[in-house]
């Protein structure tokens, strides 16, 4: 197996710049002989090379989680101080990494840059439009480790995974009352605030979360989206499926 000296091969390249007076300008660029990706110096191309090798020889000092750059140990390393040092300008949300501050500004922005090739739906973000795909090629590279149930998302496996371990490790600061996800818990919150934040654009009607709104959309289109295999009927909802299926055994 070549070393990682090997793989990466420093080149001199000659690059012709065309202006009001055209010149030629030399540097030292280092590529990389897997992707060709081209870097500025040595240290750059090393780093890069562990994205291929998966070496990570940094590691955390308080959970010993291994990285390939020092970079993405500092940046790790906030999780624990839980220090977010870059803010939205628009809200004031913090992040811990400049990154996510920048996609986060999308939202205010409503800049989409990233589509599906198959539906052309569009998403802030080069990751969402990768777990989307899935809903097309039924892809779900997550499984459960006890039951076996897959997902596309890994956060989804994780969050399953609560069901075994009888993990609520989101509660409620009003009444206590405890959930395996975090998203049930702020919806659960508006129980308590009145909060209702989505209206249908029909008639108006107002709900704590989107999943009831879109269901209650369909009072309105008359969209019944789950079948019976069995009959043939349809319903507007899987649980109203579910409970029907019952029916013929």
């Amino acid at each position: 197996m070549s070393t990682l000296t090997g793989k990466i091969s420093k080149v001199h390249e000659v690059c012709e710049v065309e202006s009001s007076k055209s010149y030629k300008a030399t540097k030292n660029r280092y590529f990389c002989r897997v992707c060709f990706k081209s870097c500025t110096n040595n240290s750059n191309a090393k780093a890069h090379m562990r994205r291929h090798t998966g070496e990570k020889p940094f590691h955390c000092d308080v959970c010993d989680k291994a990285f390939a750059t020092r970079a993405e140990v500092k940046s790790h390393m906030r999780t624990h101080t839980k220090e977010k040092p870059f803010s939205c300008e628009v809200c004031g949300k913090a992040f811990t990494q400049k990154y996510h501050a920048a996609i986060h500004m999308r939202t205010h922005t409503g800049d989409k840059p990233y589509s599906c090739e198959v539906c052309g739906k569009t998403f802030t973000q080069q990751s969402s439009v990768t777990v989307h795909m899935r809903t097309h090629t039924g892809e779900k590279p997550f499984p459960c480790k006890l039951c076996g149930k897959a997902f596309a998302r890994k956060i989804d496996a994780k969050s399953h995974m609560r069901i075994h371990t009888k993990e609520k490790p989101f509660s409620c600061k009003v009444c206590d009352k405890t959930f395996t996800q975090k998203n049930n818990a702020i919806v659960h919150m508006r129980t308590h605030t009145g909060e209702k934040p989505y209206s249908c654009e029909v008639c108006g009607k107002a709900s704590t979360n989107r999943t009831t709104a879109t269901i209650h959309m369909r009072t309105h289109t008359g969209e019944k989206p789950f079948y019976c295999d069995i009959c043939g009927w349809s319903f507007c909802t899987n649980s109203n499926l579910k409970k029907h299926i019952r029916t013929h055994y």
